[in-house]
């Protein structure tokens, strides 16, 4: 390690909230809601903490409060859990926030998204500090669940008068780091949706040739899902300028059935991952996977594990002022480069942007590999740091929209 990092305040206070094994599953928030307190104390940022689900599962509010509080206020939303390691794989410890001697921090929760709920808060300090006055109410939100799903999060604490109380107009969650300079700034996400088809047929000995089988069935709607995939690759590769959030992904993620390799089985069942492009129209969508039942024959049950709504987009024009902030902010100001984009994965975001609020989604980790879920994941110092700074700007910049 180098002293250069070892003596920095932001950089340590990153690291001890890493070094908190906010690990999925059956997570324990006590010692990160320890930790959070206290940064509010330090910042001088009144706390509040309400369980919307379950007395385990703890939401976190820390607010600086501004000039006029009867304007909207900016919700700064992040998550406290991180997703399971692979220990085999990783070559720091993924809790020990190791630093190596170009400045790089490993730790499970880097990218995902330990940074930028501690880069909210040393923004705020730093703020404090210059003796800026804020006029909308800035509200720290650090939620629970996020990578289980946020049903027990954030999705139920938007929906308490709780959460009506903060009068939130606006709200900034995560993004994705990217390798290049550009900046990727998330205004939508698909809605997921994941059907389950269980087809029943014939039963009988694996000699025969019965009519009507379970696999006949399955095979037919699983090649249409491959069909209807193929269709969304080609799309996305005639034109280099979609991402492949721009198009519904289809894959198949889970295939059951059968007793014993010479019986033919009653059922068989399959599961698919769908992630609706924010132009595919639900009911449309829906009647055709039913139609693809009936062709295959009759006692096909369609079930959903998730089917998630169609939720609108944030505009990112003039029409919204908070765009416009952040454009001003990022693009003019700071003349960073930024790309929009429609999030190819589901964040909290959805459920802010379901109840009406618009969120961007955005994390100040450029010039830096997209690690999120995977082994030795890390940001580096330089990086952290200078989100830091953008943040600074972002926060002063809505606030006073």
């Amino acid at each position: 390690m180098t002293s250069k990092w070892e003596s920095n305040e932001d950089i340590q206070r990153f690291r001890e909230y890493l070094r908190i094994p906010t690990v999925q599953p059956n997570v324990n928030y006590d010692e990160c809601v320890t930790f959070l307190k206290r940064q509010a104390e330090e910042l001088d940022l009144s706390v509040d903490i309400f369980y919307p689900a379950y007395p385990t599962k703890p939401v976190v509010i820390l607010t600086w409060q501004g000039t006029d509080p009867t304007l909207e206020s900016i919700l700064l939303n992040s998550h406290m859990d991180v997703v399971p390691v692979d220990l085999e794989h990783w070559t720091h410890k993924p809790f020990d926030a190791d630093i190596d001697d170009e400045g790089r921090i490993f730790a499970r929760g880097t990218q995902d998204m330990k940074s930028v709920g501690m880069q909210y808060l040393r923004a705020i300090k730093a703020l404090k500090e210059q003796g800026v006055q804020l006029k909308r109410t800035v509200h720290l939100m650090y939620v629970p669940d996020e990578e289980i799903g946020g049903e027990n999060g954030t999705r139920a604490f938007v929906g308490t008068d709780a959460f009506k109380r903060l009068n939130v107009g606006f709200a900034l969650d995560e993004g994705i780091a990217t390798p290049d300079e550009t900046f990727s700034v998330f205004y939508a996400e698909r809605s997921e949706w994941r059907p389950h088809f269980k087809c029943y047929g014939t039963t009988g000995h694996g000699a025969l040739l019965h009519e009507k089988t379970a696999g006949e069935k399955i095979r037919f709607i699983i090649d249409r899902f491959m069909d209807y995939r193929s269709e969304q690759v080609q799309i996305l590769k005639n034109n280099p300028a979609l991402n492949v959030g721009d198009v519904t992904t289809v894959n198949l993620t889970i295939l059951q059935g059968g007793v014993q390799v010479n019986v033919v089985p009653t059922f068989l069942s399959a599961n698919f991952d769908v992630r609706l492009s924010i132009n595919v129209d639900h009911d449309e969508f829906e009647k055709m996977l039913r139609k693809w039942c009936e062709e295959a024959g009759e006692d096909i049950e369609l079930t959903f594990e998730a089917k998630r709504p169609k939720v609108p987009a944030t505009r990112i024009d003039g029409t919204n002022p908070y765009w416009t902030a952040i454009y001003e902010t990022l693009v003019n100001d700071l003349k960073l480069k930024i790309k929009p984009l429609v999030s190819a994965v589901r964040t909290d975001s959805c459920y802010i942007r379901e109840i009406g609020i618009p969120a961007i989604g955005f994390s100040p980790l450029n010039h830096t590999p997209v690690l999120l879920h995977s082994h030795d994941e890390f940001v580096s110092a330089d990086v952290y740091l200078t989100g830091i700074t953008i943040y600074e700007n972002l926060i002063k910049k809505l606030a006073n929209v």
